[in-house]
């Protein structure tokens, strides 16, 4: 399973080289940015980069690999820029401060706050746990009872627990971080559920 990571991690090495991908070590102004995708490993081809110009890879404590598109001065600028980078593929993307991200090296607040973004209080949410290029079995997620799955359509797969009103939303987002998924985060179920996996 090493080989089969490092032979994967391999194929990015040439997007690294050529700046394609920035891996960096902590964040540096300006420190708004689109993230585009959360990933165990890196992505399994170097064509899922091909209409962005620029990523930054940001490795996390929890293990995943964070990546993220555009510098901005604010949330609302990156907000502004949300809707070119959707259209580009990244569905999913959404506007995160790379403070709030804890590095592998450091101490401190994990990525994926929902405090970057603002919760509708009627709106119904769920709890992204992780995603995967490949899929994993629900029991994976072997704390979790009710995981739901969708297969996007940037291909990745994603898998969800719970189906909130904002206003209880953001509760349970940190119940399930407190069970070990500290770079969960709350979406908005009406924009996964045509991608369920029944």
């Amino acid at each position: 399973m090493a080989t089969f990571t490092v032979a994967q991690a391999d194929k990015l090495e040439a997007l690294r080289t050529n700046k394609k991908i920035i891996r960096m070590r902590e964040a540096r102004a300006p420190y708004f940015a689109i993230q585009i995708i959360a990933l165990k490993l890196p992505p399994q081809v170097p064509e899922f980069f091909t209409n962005v110009d620029v990523v930054r890879e940001y490795p996390c404590n929890d293990g995943y690999l964070r990546f993220c598109v555009g510098e901005f001065n604010s949330y609302e600028d990156a907000k502004a820029a949300i809707d070119g980078v959707k259209g580009k593929g990244y569905e999913q993307a959404f506007v995160v401060n790379t403070r709030d991200y804890s590095f592998k090296n450091q101490a401190g607040t994990v990525a994926g706050k929902s405090s970057s973004k603002k919760i509708g209080p009627n709106k119904l949410y769920t709890i992204q746990l992780s995603a995967f290029r490949f899929p994993v079995y629900l029991s994976h997620f072997e704390n979790i009872d009710d995981v739901m799955e969708f297969r996007m359509k940037d291909k990745i797969f994603r898998y969800t627990t719970g189906e909130f009103k904002g206003d209880v939303a953001e509760q349970e987002l940190d119940r399930i971080k407190a069970l070990g998924y500290k770079g969960a985060h709350l979406v908005e179920l009406d924009k996964y559920l045509p991608f369920k996996i029944e």
